[in-house]
């Protein structure tokens, strides 16, 4: 094995361990729909396309008091006059 393969063989064993962003999706309890939702934006490159997935998201953040947590609204939409 060459130096690089070993290097890269460090690195990829390091990415099994959770970083600060893994660590912050999962305490919420919505990892799994987090993951569906961004995997869906990856292939269809529209966030249009991927509305069940971010209601689903929505959903799930919801019935997890994440909006409590971390202090997020939904903003009401501004009545037409």
């Amino acid at each position: 094995m060459s130096k690089d393969e070993s290097d890269g063989a460090a690195a990829a064993a390091d990415d099994d361990e959770p970083d600060e962003w893994d660590k912050r999706i999962f305490s919420t309890g919505c990892a799994d729909e987090n993951a569906r939702l961004t995997d869906c934006y990856f292939e269809k490159k529209d966030w249009r396309a991927c509305k069940d997935e971010m209601e689903k998201f929505r959903e799930c953040w919801k019935a997890h008091n994440n909006n409590e947590r971390t202090s997020a609204k939904d903003v009401e939409p501004e009545e037409k006059q």
